[in-house]
């Protein structure tokens, strides 16, 4: 008999771990967690001749580059409040992972398509899912929906190489991600200085870590991400928190810390078929995440642990919503047929409602049919209306199931919902 499986962080019957100290024990995080430092930096600046004399004096001088903490044997003290939400919001991502059960792998590529376009959205990336799975086909009419796309094949990698966290799994997330639209960066550290915010690092609202202390930061990170002794959620937290303020890339850092914690969650036990669509939760409100990033930065990390807790309950709802809504256009497919269908038939249906645009050779190649076979089986499916044709992808005839794409359309469209109070 299989033996229940128990996260870190969650004792068997569902205590935590940092319950068991008194309150009176709990530290305050402002006084257990590192604050970032500066240095002074020296800017080689470049004359642009669109600037104004003013812009030009501000940008001369050194400026001022953040210095990451050492991390890696640091002990994250959060409230008791906090740690009861972090408790709870665990177990239901055990649940909803376990919830699923048969469905878990048809629902999963269609989970991670969504939380590829949810972490995009926070950087401005917003695309519908038609256009996304267009792209996955290789339609590149829309650099956005491609630069999700890429954002997809980041977090396939994220989730195939979760059983080692380290620095080569990392870049390998990294190339996935760029590989298609910025190969001379992708997989690569930065070799220059990068800022958040204005039109050189004097004016930023923010200058990370000189690229010079990145190796030796994510070296620390990703001690930090291996420990074995710190809450699975709250260490993911941590990570993505301290993993922006490095900022190792010269693109994609938002994108790639994101799919590290999907990385995170499964290699730490919590989920085991699913990526939970954390960004569809930080999405209400991507004031408050920033803000919470900010506050890391000061040496508070009771905001962004918090904020994770509480998007994990608002990407889980979400994501049940989800996976009702597919669950019943499944059904009314296999109703619309009349009779049982073919074995044939059944893996076309499963097809279509994991990967909502398809081809005929690529529903020959996945379900293993001949080519008249796919041909037959896509007019069938188009003939009771769950597929729809749209035209041509390099040479390709391309079919979109309509109502899976309004289910993923209307799952972005809760993510972006702000909350209310």
């Amino acid at each position: 008999m299989d033996q229940p499986r128990v996260p870190r962080g969650i004792r068997a019957g569902g205590q935590f771990w940092q319950h068991q100290r008194p309150e009176s024990e709990i530290r305050l995080p402002a006084a257990g967690w590192p604050s970032i430092a500066y240095e002074d930096k020296q800017w080689e600046t470049i004359h642009d001749p669109s600037q104004s004399r003013r812009q030009r004096l501000r940008a001369r001088g050194p400026y001022q580059a953040a210095v990451v903490p050492s991390i890696a044997d640091s002990h994250p003290m959060v409230s008791g409040q906090t740690a009861a939400l972090v408790e709870e919001a665990t177990i239901e991502t055990v649940r909803f992972d376990r919830d699923l059960g048969d469905d878990a792998a048809p629902f999963a590529a269609l989970l991670l398509r969504s939380e590829s376009a949810a972490s995009s959205q926070i950087e401005n990336l917003t695309v519908g899912a038609k256009r996304i799975a267009l792209a996955q086909l290789g339609e590149r009419s829309s650099s956005n929906a491609a630069l999700v796309a890429s954002n997809i094949s980041a977090m396939v990698a994220a989730v195939e190489l979760a059983d080692c966290l380290e620095e080569t799994n990392i870049l390998a997330m990294h190339k996935a991600l760029l590989d298609a639209s910025q190969p001379q960066m992708a997989g690569r550290y930065r070799t220059e200085a990068v800022w958040i915010g204005g039109n050189s690092p004097h004016a930023a609202m923010f200058v990370p870590p000189s690229h010079e202390r990145i190796p030796e930061a994510m070296g620390d990170l990703i001690r930090f991400m291996q420990r074995d002794d710190i809450p699975a959620l709250t260490q993911a937290a941590i990570a993505h928190a301290q993993f922006e303020t490095i900022h190792p890339f010269p693109d994609g850092n938002g994108r790639t810390g994101r799919a590290l914690v999907g990385s995170m969650l499964r290699n730490k036990g919590v989920t085991e078929k699913v990526t939970i669509p954390v960004s569809s939760g930080l999405l209400t409100d991507t004031k408050a995440y920033f803000d919470a990033l900010g506050a890391f930065r000061e040496g508070d990390i009771e905001p962004i642990v918090q904020m994770f807790a509480e998007s994990t309950f608002r990407a889980t709802a979400n994501g049940r919503q989800l996976a009702q809504d597919i669950g019943n256009i499944r059904q009314e497919i296999y109703t619309s047929f009349g009779r049982t269908p073919g074995e044939g038939l059944k893996r076309a249906t499963e097809l279509i409602v994991r990967e909502p645009a398809i081809t005929a050779r690529m529903l020959s190649e996945t379900a293993g049919q001949s080519s008249s076979a796919a041909y037959r089986n896509i007019e069938h499916l188009e003939q009771v209306g769950a597929l729809k044709p749209v035209g041509h992808v390099n040479g390709h005839r391309v079919w979109i199931a309509p109502r899976v794409i309004e289910a993923l359309d209307n799952f972005a469209a809760r993510a972006g919902r702000r909350s209310r109070g």
